[in-house]
């Protein structure tokens, strides 16, 4: 049967092969947990943010670094089509499997698209934070290629975190910009690895997997 895949199926086969492969064979989805509500918050604001200079053809505070370089990429129509969760940019192999993302936004360079995502934290970055982040603007520049698109080979991570609260309890956000160089092969090897597990029978389960060995003691 064909698979739909995506960014976050994806870790969780990084996290626990036998958790992927129970979620998409057998609806077998580990137990939901508390989700906090501020970084969908932030996401909406800030996505409303951009939009609003993308109207006025300007680069937000936040990227004025690249004025004159950059220009932010201003087809609304396919942006919401490519934003939302349910749909995304997609890719059909010859099997009938989809992969699938949801990006934040987009930038423009000589006709070059680049991914920009936003990312919500309560601390300031560590040195290897952005590295989290790989697979992802991977996959999401896997798709584009694969749409047709061209895009550079580095993509932007825009991190928020908390600053500091003044008297009239407003809160300022630092902002950090990470450039990251990107590999679509890296994108194209997770999912067909991704197949492969799933064509399979059931793997074992990773040792670090929490709801594997809570499985194990219960069951």
């Amino acid at each position: 049967m064909p698979y739909k895949l995506s960014p976050s199926s994806l870790n969780l086969l990084k996290d626990c092969k036998r958790c992927f492969w129970l979620h998409h064979n057998k609806s077998i989805k580990r137990p939901s947990s508390v989700f906090p509500s501020l970084p969908s918050g932030m996401d909406k604001v800030l996505k409303e943010h951009f939009d609003l200079f993308m109207d006025k053809d300007e680069l937000p505070p936040e990227l004025r670094e690249f004025n004159g370089k950059l220009k932010l990429f201003n087809n609304k129509e396919l942006l919401s089509v490519w934003r939302n969760n349910r749909k995304g940019i997609q890719w059909k192999d010859n099997r009938e499997n989809i992969l699938s993302g949801a990006i934040d936004n987009l930038l423009e360079k000589n006709n070059k698209l680049i991914v920009l995502d936003y990312k919500t934290r309560g601390f300031p970055l560590k040195e290897d934070t952005h590295e989290h982040y790989q697979d992802q603007l991977d996959i999401y520049n896997f798709l584009l290629r694969k749409n047709d698109y061209e895009t550079e080979d580095f993509a932007f991570l825009l991190f928020y975190h908390p600053n500091k609260v003044h008297e009239n309890g407003d809160v300022d956000f630092k902002v950090d910009i990470i450039r990251l160089r990107i590999n679509v092969k890296n994108a194209e090897s997770l999912f067909y690895n991704a197949l492969k597990v799933l064509e399979k029978d059931i793997p074992e389960s990773s040792d670090k997997c929490s709801f594997c060995e809570w499985a194990r003691k219960f069951y």
